[in-house]
């Protein structure tokens, strides 16, 4: 509500689906994450033996997690203005990345959005393996677009791997001129 409010505020003349691409980036497992490592919250959050063991402390969706109740417990501590002032303070710097285009993309969105406009069709992706031992895996997926695949590319879990999948669809097809463009390149290459 803090993101959408204060958007609305900041922004209110973009368009409604701007505004909505800007606010899911700064409410993001990616963004979060980086804010509960501002705050050090890694060093106070308290992990089961395994966990702790398989470097929970970094996982991006326990930080995030983190971030979400701390807020949640300034929320019920100090009350809706407190907390309003709070989240927006830690929100308003990341607002700022993305008009500035400093921010980390959401390439999967974006692929998207080019996919349906262009070629009334969506990304596809396909995992093709997994490596390694249960507690340090490696997810390798690929990423298929009006029939022309991309990667395959890894990542330490499948949301990952699919993201840099999709980086690669993405550069391929936008950046060098189209899905016709990215076809000659994969059969000259």
């Amino acid at each position: 509500m803090v993101a959408a409010s204060s958007l609305y505020e900041m922004l209110g003349e973009r368009s409604e689906g701007e505004l909505a691409r800007i606010k899911s980036y700064v409410v993001s497992e990616e963004v979060l994450s980086e804010l509960a490592k501002g705050l050090k919250l890694d060093e106070y959050i308290l992990l089961g033996k395994g966990e702790e063991q398989s470097g929970g402390r970094a996982k991006k969706a326990i930080l995030a997690d983190a971030a979400e109740a701390l807020i949640g417990a300034y929320f019920l501590d100090s009350g809706f203005d407190a907390a309003f002032r709070f989240v927006r303070a830690l929100i308003e710097p990341e607002i700022g990345k993305v008009l500035q285009n400093r921010h980390h993309k959401d390439y999967k969105t974006l692929l998207q959005e080019y996919a349906q406009k262009y070629y009334k069709s969506y990304p596809l992706y396909h995992l093709t393996k997994r490596t390694g031992p249960d507690h340090d895996r490696t997810f390798w997926v690929s990423c298929e677009v009006a029939g022309v695949e991309y990667g395959p590319l890894s990542g330490k879990n499948k949301k990952e791997a699919e993201q840099n999948s999709a980086q690669a669809a993405y550069d391929a097809i936008v950046e060098r001129g189209g899905l016709e463009a990215a076809r000659l390149l994969k059969i000259e290459s």
